[in-house]
């Protein structure tokens, strides 16, 4: 294989290279067991980046001739197999040591242009190679600036492919963690304002992701993070990250029922009577042969009441009084036959003798049935009250009497009499208008559905019907729920990551107020110590005053802001909820002072 990918044949090439793809698939298979082949391979990747993109580039109207086109792919058929072999980690220790590796990565990314379609996919996995052996590799000197940091950075900031942007933000974001890189990455660069740039597009989960990642990984080191405070996007990307924990929060409803003793009483006074058959009714049970006429005359006139009993007695004199003027023509039932049908009819009755003096026959676990009439009446309030006429069944009955009243009067106007009424001289066809002031609607006013016929009271001792209605105390609700919001799962490692860069900020912006006065810094503990040098002492403070204090008064300016937002974070970890609160505590405290 080695031989026909140095044959320059592209067919011995094409079938050497078909073969290495299907072996590098094995997690067994390792460069060093062929020796040449590490080289063999970087040879067309590296005339591609060194001079061979410059071919392609050239045909820009029509399609690449096939000879051109033939390198290429060998070119980007070499470069994905040395990405592959990577996975493996004795690979990818061969390919950080190689001298080609370096070199080829920082040449594909100075030389192709990554707006040209045509080098993307080589771009790509040129990236995806350095983020594989860049934890291995040995940079050459501290003093030189990586010469594939700028190229990234361009990529980032300047791109228009969406891959290229992700691909460019992890590798250096990974770049953070060597100590060789971190000089050259000051508070300034490209990459971060692109991070910035992307990060409200919270529809693409993978790029928001990887500009977060890229986020933290700046304000992990101590010196950038304080420089962002200074960033002037640094308020508005506060709040994107929030943003972002609030838009991935996933919450359920909770609704409590806290209601407390309620006392009602029924809105209209009544007074109930026992049932006593109509002559509708009557009339229809008549007619019924028994003993079906004895089972619906029972469900007419009694309910079901286990705490209730009748007397055996009582029960077949209703019997014997309802049918027994017609027992020629319709006959009745035995009085020991209708105390049998009571538990037909009602299941949970039972006839009984109760002892004692004196022995009682009962049926136990029936009531009679009830009817509610209204007692208030319409009542006529005529000559200040003293109207001697009984209560009327109808409003239209006691309008009538009230016409009676003014036709009794021959005065072309009068006062209305109505008790206390203080209305003036009304003529006789205003005083017919006047009078329906006084008597109740004759329909009912419309109610909502959900409200019933009674009246809650106010406190338990509260008597109804109030004296001064609309002077008593509002009544407690009939049903109270307090409803919250309640996460239900953790959340994401997206909106995890956005609340470590917050975090960050938060404790860069109040970390001067969790220090000792710089004035006792020396003597911690010992207040009363005094510098001998106050010149120095003066330098000092002013020096804490400078950039620094100007950014943390930013911050925390930009902490007070978001208190709304941090408000609406709801988070099942109880530690994670806990820097929320911190947050929202310190913002409270420094917006007070």
């Amino acid at each position: 294989m080695v031989l026909a990918l140095r044959s320059t044949i592209h067919h011995e090439i094409g079938w050497a290279l078909d073969r290495l793809h299907r072996l590098c698939e094995n997690e067994q298979f390792m460069l060093r067991s062929i020796p040449g082949l590490t080289d063999a391979l970087f040879e067309w990747p590296e005339w591609f980046a060194l001079g061979g993109y410059k071919e392609a580039e050239a045909v820009s109207l029509f399609s690449s001739p096939p000879l051109v086109d033939r390198k290429r792919r060998h070119a980007l058929e070499s470069l994905l197999i040395i990405r592959n072999m990577a996975a493996n980690e004795p690979n990818v220790q061969d390919l950080a040591s190689h001298p080609r590796t370096l070199p080829l990565i920082t040449n594909a990314l100075q030389n192709l242009n990554p707006e040209n379609e045509s080098n993307v996919e080589f771009l790509l996995n040129s990236m995806d190679l350095l983020q594989a052996v860049f934890p291995w590799m040995v940079l050459p000197s501290q003093s030189t600036k990586p010469s594939f940091l700028a190229p990234l950075q361009a990529i980032a900031a300047h791109s228009m492919n969406r891959s290229l942007i992700i691909a460019s933000m992890v590798l250096i974001g990974m770049m953070f963690y060597n100590h060789h890189v971190v000089p050259y990455l000051d508070s300034s660069t490209l990459a971060l304002d692109a991070a910035v740039r992307y990060l409200p597009l919270f529809a693409d989960k993978p790029l928001v992701d990887a500009c977060v990642n890229y986020l933290y990984a700046h304000l992990s080191q101590p010196s950038l993070a304080k420089a962002f405070l200074l960033h002037p996007s640094m308020p508005s990307t506060l709040r994107i990250l929030i943003s972002i924990v609030l838009a991935e929060q996933s919450e359920e409803t909770v609704s409590l029922d806290v209601t407390g003793p309620v006392r009602t009483v029924p809105a209209s006074k009544g007074a109930t009577s026992n049932h006593d058959l109509s002559k509708e009714e009557f009339d229809r049970l008549l007619t019924l042969p028994e003993p079906n006429r004895c089972y619906e005359w029972m469900k007419t006139m009694f309910i079901s009441d286990t705490t209730s009993e009748l007397t055996q007695v009582d029960f077949w004199n209703l019997y014997r009084d309802a049918f027994g003027p017609s027992a020629e023509r319709h006959p009745m039932l035995a009085a020991s036959d209708v105390i049998k049908n009571v538990n037909l009819v009602f299941p949970q009755a039972q006839a009984m003798v109760l002892q004692g003096p004196p022995q009682r026959f009962v049926v136990r676990g029936v009531a009679r049935r009830q009817d509610t009439s209204d007692v208030r009446g319409y009542k006529c309030s005529w000559n200040q009250s003293q109207c001697e006429e009984q209560p009327f069944e109808n409003i239209g009955e006691l309008y009538e009497h009230l016409l009676s009243h003014i036709a009794d009067n021959e005065e072309p106007t009068m006062s209305c009499s109505w008790s206390s009424c203080s209305a003036p001289p009304l003529s006789r066809v205003h005083l017919r208008s006047h009078v329906l002031t006084h008597i109740p609607a004759s329909q009912p006013a419309v109610k909502d559905a959900s409200q019933d016929d009674t009246v809650t009271l106010s406190s338990p001792g509260e008597v109804y019907p109030l004296a001064e209605p609309t002077k008593r105390p509002p009544p407690p609700l009939r049903k109270t729920y307090i409803t919250y919001a309640r996460p239900i799962v953790d959340p994401p490692s997206t909106s995890l990551t956005a609340l470590l860069c917050a975090r960050v900020i938060y404790r860069v912006s109040f970390v001067s107020t969790d220090e000792a006065p710089k004035a006792d810094a020396d003597h911690f503990g010992f207040p009363g110590i005094v510098p001998e040098d106050e010149e120095e002492e003066e330098q000092d403070l002013s020096m804490i005053c400078g950039t620094d204090g100007d950014g943390e008064r930013r911050g925390r300016k930009a902490i007070i802001n978001i208190r709304g937002m941090l408000e609406g974070v709801r988070i099942r970890n109880e530690i994670l909820m806990g820097w929320i609160i911190d947050m929202l505590e310190a913002g409270s405290f420094h917006d007070v002072l």
